[in-house]
């Protein structure tokens, strides 16, 4: 079934920025559910708001609903059998992205001007090009965690959706007052060909990427599939660490997809853990190599276009993933295609450049579109 884009319906619109905030993320006085029946039963009102709410507070904006999402942020379809699933705004019949798959939906639709989300393994960048939005995987722990469901602790964040790059500066304000989008811009631009990419979606960001006037060279990130493979670990072992007792007790109440997923966590071999953590450190050891002869790193945010909600399991994003893994921010912009759908354009940047990303953002939306 299709269902709605929030969870909780909360404030009319107001002078300030309509917000949407994924139901992950706590809201002084509403139950955070994670999109699960079975937190639901137990949340109470959250005691205070989420750290990352502050700015959006000292701001005036008006938080409209706590945004539906794919259960315990567990997923990248967005697909949600206890709360209905938002409907992507291109095609019903495709999924609308996930985990923060309402928060997309929600700027997509104009039920928000801005919205925040969380990104683990892509959460933030899957919804964004499903629905055709931009979204901003910060850098991790830039923007303050207290407050939000965990996933994966190492690699969890809080990020901005928008349906343009000014709005995304504007969310980005919300969540760190003071932001704002650089005033220089990238010179020399690494494109990364790493992935079994629909070729549609490469020609895109080709196209996309040429329209820039960027300097765009070719980069090798050998390490790719593996920062993959270790991330996809990262994931499974840390979301098992943080649901130990609802999977003890309630797995069978869990959304398929999502239990089937703690079972493979059970399964994980000792000391997989740790082998990912080496493997993050070389991982980020390359991309240092990499952002020392570029200022960002292009790729597409999807390999392909949105899958049916009918298809099989839909595995992490490889072309996410990895980003998680090394902790670096990463933007994802909506760019035209050839396809039944906008493309999606990963940029990557190093630690702490979220402004310079959304100003990239910004050349990017102009020139191809």
């Amino acid at each position: 079934m299709t269902g709605p884009t929030f969870i909780t319906r909360l404030g009319v619109r107001g002078p300030g920025l309509a917000l949407a905030v994924k139901d992950a993320i706590d809201v002084a006085g509403v139950p955070t559910t994670a999109g699960s029946r079975v937190v639901a039963e137990w949340a109470g009102p959250a005691a205070a708001d989420a750290a990352g709410l502050a700015g959006a507070r000292a701001a005036g904006a008006t938080i409209v609903g706590k945004a539906n999402l794919h259960e315990l942020c567990f997923g990248g379809t967005g697909v949600n059998p206890w709360f209905g699933t938002p409907v992507n705004p291109y095609d019903p019949d495709l999924v609308p992205g996930g985990s923060s798959s309402g928060s997309a939906v929600a700027v997509a639709a104009g039920d928000a001007d801005v919205a925040f989300g969380t990104d683990t393994a892509g959460s933030i960048r899957n919804p964004a090009a499903c629905c055709g939005v931009l979204g901003l995987k910060t850098t991790w722990g830039r923007v303050p965690f207290e407050g939000v469901w965990p996933l994966a602790p190492s690699m969890d964040t809080v990020g901005p959706l928008a349906a343009t790059a000014d709005r995304l500066e504007q969310a980005m304000a919300l969540l760190l007052p003071g932001f704002s989008r650089s005033s220089s811009l990238p010179r020399r631009v690494g494109r990364v060909r790493e992935l079994e990419t629909d070729p549609q979606v490469d020609g895109a960001v080709d196209a996309a990427l040429a329209s820039t006037g960027w300097e765009v060279v070719a980069v090798r990130l050998p390490g790719w599939a593996a920062a993959h493979g270790a991330a996809v670990t990262m994931l499974l072992g840390e979301a098992l660490a943080s649901h130990r007792r609802l999977v003890a007790e309630h797995l069978g109440e869990l959304a398929p997809d999502v239990a089937d997923r703690f079972r493979r966590a059970l399964g994980l071999p000792a000391g997989a853990l740790d082998e990912s953590r080496r493997r993050a450190r070389a991982w980020r050891a390359e991309l240092a190599e990499a952002f020392a002869q570029v200022d960002l790193l292009a790729l597409p945010a999807m390999a392909g276009f949105p899958p049916r909600r009918d298809a099989p399991e839909v595995p992490p994003n490889p072309a996410a993933a990895p980003v998680n893994l090394a902790g670096h921010p990463a933007v994802a912009v909506p760019v035209p295609s050839r396809g039944p759908l906008p493309a999606s354009l990963q940029l990557i940047g190093p630690d702490g450049s979220e402004e310079l990303l959304v100003a990239a953002a910004a050349v990017v939306e102009a020139a191809a579109n």
